[in-house]
């Protein structure tokens, strides 16, 4: 049996730490991998795949 420990879920609202916009983006989907979690994010129109370091559930005002 595999004990998956993901930071974020599904549906949850989340911001990239470094985007200079703070947009809100939404978890998507992430990918299980052997030593790792991938986190896929979408904005609109856009989305990607990020770590769970790039990753806040809070908005950061210091970077806006």
């Amino acid at each position: 049996m595999m004990l998956i420990d993901n930071k974020f879920n599904i549906g949850e609202t989340a911001y990239l730490k470094t985007d200079t916009e703070q947009k809100e983006r939404i978890v998507t989907a992430f990918q299980v991998l052997p030593s790792l979690i991938l986190y896929r994010l979408s904005c609109g129109e856009g989305d990607g795949w990020f770590y769970d370091i790039e990753i806040s559930t809070e908005k950061n005002i210091l970077v806006e």
